[in-house]
């Protein structure tokens, strides 16, 4: 009983090592000796190991248990500024290095449980290989596809689509290496970004395919390859891992979380701390290649606005999706992905056309979670149920997304998952100038349903740089609140956003803060707390707990059913060193039923 008791003073993982040593050490000494068996000494003993935990606390990593944390800002370090420049398509990380149908920019990413994942890839033709596939075309009398030929990607004022059905969408997949016994074929598309103006160049994209593997064992290592077997088109051999099945002790080692990537040379320093990491999965929350940051004839502009200002429709550059996937496959093509629309994926074109890239290259599990949209769909890694939410899309009560959303965290099974995390584009807290009260109308809209059941982080990019919260709910701290966390200062062109709103001369003009894209204006004035009846705050917010200008990235690991480790790591850091740490604790005693749900909307779905 003491031994037990000891046990269970605390849940957290280090203590709880410490106190597992103290139990084994107690029976070892038993075992040696009846002495060891008086209630006296084993009281000592717990005792004396309490006082050496109490000793190091202040060295252990905090808890939000400790919370809530004084607010911290790192002073920013102008030295960073540099790097956000980015890679040009001469480079050779993404250049072109496939042959033939052979396919590029393979991907690895997640159905809604740990049975199914999809791959996905893209074929085309390089004019290099195009006489030997001409001469192979009128040999076979493969006639649809020689009109298929037109190179890797088109771009140009006269562009021939490809024909999707010329390539096959097969994956050979199994447990080891040699054979790969299972087969499981898919579908293809090919999609365009079309300009309705004089002298910009249209594109077309390569044949991209996604495939969905079935019947999968978790946390088990699978070989695979993609392609056509037909024509002699197959990938090499590449592997991922399955997660582990749901359950309140089953958990993905570590899960990296980053936001506003694009392709600049600081990007590529992101991803390679990131990989150093070994993480198990790969959350991006918005904000993928910044191809609309190019006009069409490939020349980069930070203002992808300005072009024909006066419609919704602005130049792109589609082949930096191209070099975005190239680069990125050394990760993604064995680490699963995870990505949500962020704005610049937004890319609008002739026919009121939008996200067309982001629909086309990324497979999502919408129809397994019941969106039927590729902006919204939930999935399970192990005990953790992910909740990815689109900003850029009706988010309103009477939507269909939020109808969906209160539908899926009603079947949220808190035994299975007892960790729930949401994640989005753009924050709701946030201090920054940048893109401050901007999402406003959303929360206002959203936060409530998520606070009543209970979800326990939420993730965001949009605003570059780092920030993490407190436990919030509407602008109050709360111990039942999430955990928000700002994760956008992957490395993009844009560099990082350094003014804060509560710095003298730094608050927004109200009006400024509205963007089109978000669905309404709804930034106004604190009614309570240090900042009632002001728009901005004259200090850091008592719901801010740190912030820092730096590119980096973001790794969670969850350790038990209620301890999890969040772990910033900075860019310009040697490797290992820490920006930020911090155990986020539930408290499902204290929090989970507790709490009122608001009235639900189902009955008008």
């Amino acid at each position: 009983k003491i031994h037990a008791s000891a046990y269970h003073i605390s849940d957290h993982p280090i203590k709880r090592k410490i106190y597992s040593f103290l139990h084994i050490l107690a029976i070892s000494l038993a075992g040696k000796s009846k002495m060891f068996l008086t209630m006296t000494f084993q009281w000592f003993l717990v005792f004396s190991v309490s006082i050496a935990v109490a000793a190091i606390d202040d060295d252990l990593i905090p808890s939000t248990l400790d919370g809530p944390f004084e607010p911290v800002t790192v002073p920013y370090d102008v030295s960073l500024r540099g790097n956000a420049v980015d890679l040009p398509d001469t480079d050779p990380r993404v250049r072109r290095c496939v042959e033939g149908f052979e396919p590029e920019q393979i991907s690895v990413s997640l159905s809604v449980n740990y049975d199914s994942v999809w791959i996905s890839w893209i074929t085309g033709c390089s004019s290099e290989s195009y006489l030997y596939y001409l001469l192979l075309c009128f040999w076979l009398a493969w006639l649809p596809l020689l009109e298929s030929l037109a190179g890797e990607f088109q771009i140009g004022n006269n562009i021939k689509p490809l024909n999707p059905n010329t390539v096959a969408s097969v994956v050979r997949y199994g447990r080891s290496r040699v054979p790969l016994t299972d087969e499981a074929s898919g579908y293809s598309l090919v999609y365009n970004q079309l300009y309705p103006f004089e002298g910009l160049q249209n594109y077309t994209s390569g044949i991209i395919h996604h495939v969905r593997l079935t019947g999968l064992k978790p946390s088990t290592l699978y070989y695979y390859r993609c392609g056509d077997p037909s024509i002699s088109a197959m990938s090499g051999i590449y592997h991922f891992r399955t997660m582990p099945v749901s359950g309140p002790r089953s958990y993905p080692n570590r899960i990296a979380v980053v936001g506003d990537l694009g392709l600049t040379y600081n990007t590529t320093d992101t991803i390679h701390n990131l990989k150093s990491n070994k993480p198990d999965l790969v959350l991006l929350v918005g904000d993928v290649s910044y191809a609309n940051l190019y006009r069409t004839n490939g020349t980069g502009s930070d203002c992808y606005d300005c072009s024909f200002p006066e419609t919704t429709i602005h130049e792109t550059y589609q082949p930096r999706w191209d070099y975005w996937g190239r680069f990125m496959q050394s990760l993604i093509s064995r680490t699963p992905i995870m990505v949500i629309e962020g704005n610049h994926e937004i890319e609008e074109q002739a026919g009121k056309q939008s996200f067309v890239a982001y629909r086309s290259r990324f497979a999502f599990p919408s129809e397994e979670s019941k969106s039927s949209s590729p902006f919204y769909y939930s999935f399970n890694a192990g005990g953790i149920h992910f909740i990815m939410l689109g900003a850029y899309v009706d988010y309103s009560k009477s939507a269909k997304q939020y109808k969906w959303l209160e539908r899926d965290l009603a079947n949220v099974d808190r035994s299975m998952t007892p960790w729930l995390v949401a994640a989005w584009h753009p924050p709701w807290y946030n201090t920054y100038t940048a893109h401050y009260k901007e999402a406003e109308c959303m929360r206002l809209e959203m936060e409530e349903l998520l606070y009543s059941y209970g979800v326990d982080i939420v993730f965001n990019g949009h605003v570059h740089a780092y920030e993490r919260s407190n436990r919030v709910y509407n602008y109050t701290l709360d111990p039942c609140g999430p955990v928000h966390i700002t994760v956008g200062d992957g490395g993009n062109r844009e560099k990082m956003a350094i003014e804060h709103a509560d710095e003298a001369a730094n608050c927004p003009e109200p009006s400024s803060t509205h963007d089109e894209d978000m669905g309404g204006f709804c930034a106004t004035n604190f009614t309570s707390g240090p900042a009632a009846g002001k728009f901005c705050w004259d200090q850091q917010p008592d719901y801010s707990a740190f912030r820092e200008s730096s590119f980096g990235h973001g790794i969670l690991e969850v350790k038990n059913e209620t301890w999890a480790l969040w772990t910033w790591y900075r860019n310009q850091d040697s490797s290992g060193k820490v920006g930020d740490q911090v155990y986020i604790v539930r408290q499902p005693e204290l929090c989970l039923g507790s709490i009122k749900l608001p009235k639900s909307s189902f009955a008008d779905s």
